[in-house]
């Protein structure tokens, strides 16, 4: 009897002993996901979006790899190197994005984005011109796409002297050439991606845009056969008073101050133009092999005022992140509502419709120290806080553009 007992204790307690650590073990791993803070379950959504349009690439990293870095999380260190190019290395450099020449510090220019978990190249003019050699690429969006296609053309125009095939009076419309690789540079203007028409009151323009949400703009969309990579975006003419339609029908407003509409505010009309303008690209026949990568949204970095009322930008380096947020918070949901529309069409086009997000929102928040401020050919002494001196933090959506299309 004795020899049955203490069998039976030998049994169990080995077996209350494993039980003990299963449930142990569970308990903690519950906990591992229930601590996840919604700033990292934004990230965890960034990545799966990169993963989802990037699975069937014959050239894709493992996913291991991707999920150990995210390109987008990081922060600014110092880097003492030169830039990639100057004011005397790049004829194209427009003056007023030119701010040494218009005396601004040059320390802006010495840091670098370090990704959390890995590094990445500095930009390689031959690599991207290799990688993008009988294509044609555009920017289509306003004056911020318009500087990102600036930076790329100082960039590339350090290895090969681009030709100007056309260009407009106002720089709106510019198609450059680069002969030795057959690659087309373009940049298309839009405010807001869809249909925008200025009101004219008493025959003035009045600075106030219809804006129709669910028409796309000819100017760009009746432009993209032949065009390998589309780099779209959009957001900041929405910060103005704005009329918004649907259907022909007028829904509401933007800042109007009208008891009889509506006010919508930026983030649902920027949404929903990016929504529609997303939607028509899945559907085009026109854009079966087209890459699209969505920019999303920058800031800008005026304080105590705005362009026309005093607003300036004079930090002399990078915010820590506690400032944007209290400087920018509305930036970060204007970006997260860019996020989850481009998560809705990756989910839903076919696999051989290319979806990539470009996601340097936070990047850019941190760099308040990054325009041209005072240093510009200004009028009425007016900051510019909204675009981005070349070289400079700018720089980075093309390093950026040349890893995730040479994926």
């Amino acid at each position: 009897m004795l020899i049955k007992k203490s069998t039976i204790c030998s049994f169990i307690l080995p077996s209350l002993i494993l039980c003990t650590v299963i449930v142990l073990h569970n308990l903690n791993k519950s906990n591992s996901f229930t601590s996840i803070t919604p700033k990292q379950s934004l990230i965890k959504h960034n990545q799966s979006a990169i993963y989802q349009v990037t699975k069937d690439n014959s050239q894709h990293v493992s996913s291991n790899e991707e999920k150990a870095c995210d390109l987008f999380v990081g922060k600014w260190i110092r880097d003492f190197r030169e830039s990639n190019y100057n004011n005397w290395t790049c004829p194209t450099l427009p003056t007023l994005k030119n701010c040494l020449k218009h005396g601004k510090d040059s320390d802006y220019i010495y840091w670098r984005w370090k990704p959390d978990n890995c590094e990445f190249p500095r930009f390689d003019s031959s690599m991207f011109l290799r990688t993008v050699q009988r294509r044609k690429l555009a920017f289509i969006g306003d004056s911020l796409a318009r500087n990102q296609m600036e930076s790329l053309l100082c960039l590339l125009s350090q290895l090969e002297t681009p030709v100007n095939k056309q260009r407009d009076a106002d720089d709106k419309f510019q198609t450059w050439y680069f002969p030795s690789h057959d690659f087309t540079l373009m940049v298309m203007w839009t405010e807001f991606l869809v249909v925008g028409n200025e009101r004219i009151v008493n025959g003035t323009a009045s600075n106030a845009f219809d804006i129709h949400l669910d028409k796309v703009n000819g100017n760009w969309s009746d432009k993209l056969e032949g065009i390998h990579y589309a780099i779209i975006s959009s957001g900041n003419w929405f910060f103005r008073t704005n009329y918004l339609y649907k259907g022909g029908n007028l829904i509401g407003c933007i800042y109007c101050r009208d008891s009889n509409l509506t006010d919508y505010g930026p983030v649902y009309a920027i949404k929903n133009a990016l929504s529609t303008s997303l939607e028509f690209i899945s559907k085009s026949k026109e854009c079966e092999e087209m890459v699209t990568v969505l920019r999303t949204y920058t800031p800008s970095h005026f304080e105590h005022g705005s362009w026309f009322n005093g607003g300036y930008c004079n930090r002399t380096q990078p915010l820590s992140e506690s400032e944007v947020m209290s400087l920018n918070g509305h930036a970060w949901r204007i970006r997260e509502s860019q996020v989850e529309e481009f998560g809705k069409i990756v989910q839903s086009v076919e696999k051989k419709k290319k979806f990539v997000l470009l996601d340097v929102s936070k990047a850019m928040m941190l760099r308040a120290d990054g325009h041209p401020g005072s240093h510009w050919p200004r009028i009425r002494d007016i900051s510019d806080c909204l675009h981005w001196c070349l070289p400079g933090p700018v720089d980075l959506w093309n390093e950026l553009l040349m890893v995730i299309l040479n994926k």
